[in-house]
């Protein structure tokens, strides 16, 4: 590989144009940039369309004493396109509203899709990350939430109807979960993200 004789970190960012081209349920905006170079001097102007939809929150719940986590089912358009199950497991997860934190998101959606009451205080933060930053400016804010899980939450239905959410939950095993990852049928970034950090973190949240 050739060696370059590279000056300091790019900085320079310049927007010269912003529209909006699109509001829907989501709002596509269309940028025109310039930024400064590894090598210096600066990039053509060049367009770029940025979907735009808030940043959410994960949250995985999990039963350290049972070694388990909560799963939730539900239907993904996204996941139409190429013929697979649109039908995935995932965390819960939710859209960050104006005026909110990402703990009291945490807290709402578990309530919404699961059912489940789980204070602030045994949320442990993971992470926050990207989804995919060349197209969208969304960010993720991923929480495991300690909590009890008995029996009777496997299978139950929840989701509000003025969003279209029909929501199944699944309380399986943490080593089940792990399975299922292996095996392919967990197909999400953040599901897969949230239960590999378990599988390398779960002994100590046992201590």
């Amino acid at each position: 590989m050739e060696n370059k004789d590279l000056k300091q970190k790019p900085q320079i960012i310049q927007i010269k144009d912003k529209k909006t081209v699109f509001k829907g349920f989501f709002r596509v905006d269309e940028w025109h940039i310039q930024h400064e170079l590894f090598a210096g001097g600066m990039s053509a102007c060049f367009t770029r369309e940025i979907f735009e939809r808030g940043d959410a929150v994960i949250l995985l719940p999990y039963d350290k004493r049972q070694d388990k986590v909560l799963l939730v089912e539900q239907f993904r358009a996204g996941a139409v396109r190429n013929g697979e199950d649109p039908w995935l497991l995932e965390p819960i997860a939710g859209m960050i509203e104006p005026g909110e934190s990402p703990k009291d998101v945490a807290v709402r959606e578990a309530d919404e899709e699961a059912g489940l009451s789980i204070s602030e205080d045994k949320l442990i933060f993971i992470m926050e990350y990207f989804s995919s930053p060349g197209g969208t400016s969304e960010k993720l804010f991923l929480y495991l939430g300690l909590c009890n899980l008995p029996a009777t939450f496997d299978g139950q239905l929840h989701g509000l109807d003025d969003e279209n959410e029909d929501i199944c939950t699944h309380l399986v095993s943490r080593e089940r979960a792990l399975e299922w990852l292996a095996q392919g049928r967990i197909t999400n970034a953040s599901t897969i993200i949230a239960l590999q950090w378990l599988a390398l973190n779960y002994q100590k949240l046992s201590n």
